[in-house]
């Protein structure tokens, strides 16, 4: 058990989850129902080396999970809204879903969320938010100072689960391209050519073509899935409701109409 100190500053940005802190060099975090898989999976990350996401410490006096902090910065920025970022997340996603490789995708205790109705192939992140997105100045050791603002790290696990990887690729692209009704856009994301940036990500991703022709299909059908599945989240009370009174549903189905609109246009980057 790791000892609980007692400075701790709280960390912002996330939607669902309160009560999070940085504690020196580590993340205080609640426990939920999905922590269990988190943790294996996290540690089944470092076993296999891949150091874009945070090592799991312990549990502290109070109950709450202890992770190592990852430096840099999240939330969206005029850097990490740039072309040459995206194309590092598409790589940096695309890292995360080959060290799942053999992980057993059978393991229970994910949150659970909407889907792909393929066979599972990898575990996806399934909410990478520019919120879960670490940068920081540099290479991948933060070292070289014309490198770049990089993505370097995913944090916040909780919503991970079985999943293929084009699904992920589609929860990632709807903050990020993003698809999205250009009223529900972040400021510095608003005019961007979506389309472009659907193609940059996937290229840089590696998406194949065959996968490419149905992206817009399978976004199509997670937002409706997510809109009940938040629905339902929300009736419950929480973080969630107050998310949908905030108008997520709202957005959703305006991000779906917009995607109907433009689907034409966007799929033609596409193949």
């Amino acid at each position: 058990m790791v000892a609980t100190l007692l400075h701790e500053i709280p960390l912002q940005g996330g939607d669902v989850t309160d009560g999070v802190v940085r504690v020196g060099d580590t993340v205080r975090r609640p426990v939920s129902s999905s922590t269990p898989a988190v943790h294996a999976l996290l540690r089944h990350l470092e076993v296999v080396g891949f150091a874009g996401a945070p090592r799991v410490l312990g549990m502290d006096g109070l109950g709450r999970e202890v992770l190592t902090y990852l430096p840099g910065t999240t939330g969206l920025r005029l850097e990490s809204a740039s072309d040459e970022a995206l194309g590092c997340l598409g790589g940096l996603l695309r890292a995360f879903h080959d060290a799942t490789a053999g992980f057993p995708l059978t393991m229970e205790g994910w949150e659970g969320g909407s889907n792909d109705d393929r066979e599972p192939e990898v575990i996806g992140h399934c909410d990478l938010t520019p919120d879960n997105v670490v940068f920081r100045a540099g290479g991948a050791g933060g070292t070289t100072a014309d490198a770049g603002f990089v993505p370097y790290a995913l944090i916040d696990f909780d919503l991970a689960r079985p999943t293929t990887r084009l699904f992920d690729v589609v929860t990632t692209l709807r903050h990020w391209a993003p698809i999205a009704d250009p009223v529900d856009r972040p400021p510095l994301l608003r005019n961007v050519d979506v389309g472009a940036r659907l193609r940059l990500f996937c290229d840089a991703y590696g998406v194949p073509a065959r996968e490419r022709r149905r992206l817009i299909e399978l976004a199509r059908l997670r937002f409706h899935r997510s809109y009940v599945v938040m629905r339902g989240r929300a009736a419950a009370g929480g973080n969630w409701a107050k998310m949908w009174a905030g108008g997520a549903g709202e957005r959703i189905r305006r991000a779906a109409a917009w995607l109907d609109v433009h689907e034409d246009e966007l799929h033609a980057h596409l193949v």
